[in-house]
């Protein structure tokens, strides 16, 4: 694959910015939101669907991908991309954060983590070369540092310790990614909610030299309040010049913060997931479509949105599919969810070129305040 991996920064608003990611694959347009396809898919959407969206890049998980069908055998396959028929960009972790979360029997030494599987207690060793030969074989254009995370709360001794585990781990990362052009590594900060512990972190981050920065360790049980504290601050010691990546968020409400902080980058499975669960984010809040209220209701979803669930379909009719079972609840669901976190990104992507962020913002919140409009 020739061409090279860029960014960048077209308009500035405030701490907001908004630019491109040019990669070999197609350009990213950022602030992006990243949809999580963990096992090679988009859970109940077609990758033409989810590129219909807006969608300019996916995310895909080391951790799943190495257990089931395992990277080995993507590779003998041609790799992801065309294994799940998605050929623009394709971000992958680094599975350090799955195996802290989901895998059992973990040991931890400075080599790496030693897990059994989740799936069939097999029995596998993660370390920051075989991240780096996992991401590779799997062919992602932008490769995740493998990192500790741990779970807050955390006392301040295991935060330090696991931050610097991590610094290590981030310069054996960069070792073996090796020189791979049209490709990028992204280091990832750690530190928790402790201010000094994030400007060590990142001191070492820039100091190795990455094409691209995340901020890690957030979005893992501190609340809103304590991370926009921290993203307060923490984009501003990541390098300007290089996209920032804050993973696993997230609410509509916390992307909107975030970028309002700086941040150019984010992925949660939050819209996908609530989809298949009978909830629809909307510009006046969340709809539960399981809810009674909705069993007579001809009206679509939102009346603003044009995706196919409010375009074709009544509330009445996607709360009936709900109730039932079926599949295409999942379906219709999660491409109304899609659509609505890709519509917002466009919106604050314009709002910041505009230089009209702080109106938008104002309108966004002003629209959840009033709530979901009342059943005829």
């Amino acid at each position: 694959m020739s061409g090279r991996f860029a960014f960048g920064i077209e308009a500035v608003d405030g701490a907001a910015r908004s630019g491109r990611i040019v990669t070999p694959r197609g350009e990213i347009h950022t602030p992006a939101f990243m949809p999580v396809g963990t096992a090679a898919t988009v859970k109940a959407m077609l990758p033409e669907s989810v590129r219909a969206t807006g969608a300019d890049i996916l995310l895909g998980n080391t951790y799943h991908l190495m257990l089931r069908p395992t990277a080995e055998r993507i590779a003998r396959l041609g790799g992801l991309h065309r294994f799940m028929n998605w050929d623009r960009p394709i971000l992958t972790d680094s599975g350090g954060f799955q195996v802290m979360s989901l895998a059992a029997l973990r040991k931890l030494t400075e080599e790496g983590v030693t897990f059994a599987s989740h799936i069939d207690g097999s029995k596998h060793m993660l370390s920051p070369e075989r991240s780096m030969e996992i991401q590779r074989l799997l062919g992602s254009d932008i490769v995740m540092c493998f990192d500790e995370c741990p779970a807050l709360p955390a006392d301040r001794d295991r935060i330090a310790d696991s931050m610097r585990l991590s610094m290590r781990w981030a310069a054996r990362s960069k070792a073996a990614f090796g020189d791979r052009p049209g490709h990028a590594l992204f280091g990832i900060q750690q530190g928790g909610l402790e201010r000094d512990l994030r400007e060590e972190s990142a001191g070492a981050l820039r100091e190795i030299g990455f094409d691209g920065y995340a901020i890690g360790g957030l979005a893992v049980g501190e609340g809103q309040a304590a991370m926009f504290g921290v993203l307060d601050y923490a984009p501003g010691m990541l390098p300007e010049d290089r996209p920032r990546y804050l993973m696993g968020v997230g609410k509509p409400d916390d992307i909107v913060g975030a970028v309002e902080r700086g941040i150019d980058m984010m992925d949660c499975v939050l819209p996908s997931r609530s989809g298949r669960t009978g909830q629809a984010f909307t510009r006046r809040g969340v709809v539960n479509i399981k809810n009674a209220r909705h069993q007579d209701d001809p009206r679509p979803l939102d009346e603003d949105c044009g995706c196919p669930a409010c375009r074709g379909y009544s509330r009445a009719y996607l709360h009936h599919v709900f109730r039932s079972g079926e599949i295409i609840s999942s379906m219709l669901m999660t491409w109304h969810n899609l659509h609505y976190y890709q519509e917002l990104m466009a919106g604050l992507r314009a709002a910041i070129a505009a230089g009209g962020l702080g109106d938008f913002v104002a309108r966004f919140h002003a629209l959840r305040a009033e709530g979901d409009i009342e059943p005829l």
